[in-house]
């Protein structure tokens, strides 16, 4: 199952989209209730400034994050901080 949010409301979104930064964590999360139980904490962080989805039928709980302001230890606070592990993968 993958659940995905965009929050592409700028106009200019797929202009800019190549300046973003993809970055690709492990988790533990590995339920649609557990995503939506984060999804207004990483609403939040990430905002207009880019997207974020889950890839839950991977075996490592794939979280995916693209934005144009990258910050890998804020991200795994943050799933931290709720019970989850999060490891950037490169």
């Amino acid at each position: 199952m993958c659940i995905y949010v965009h929050w592409a409301l700028n106009p200019h979104y797929f202009m800019s989209v190549s300046m973003s930064t993809v970055l690709v964590f492990k988790t533990t999360v590995s339920s649609s209730w557990e995503v939506g139980r984060l999804s207004p904490l990483l609403n939040a962080l990430i905002n207009e400034n880019g997207h974020w989805n889950f890839d839950l039928e991977d075996c490592d709980n794939i979280f995916r994050v693209e934005t144009k302001r990258p910050d890998v230890l804020t991200i795994e606070t943050l799933f931290k901080k709720q019970g989850f592990t999060c490891e950037e993968l490169h």
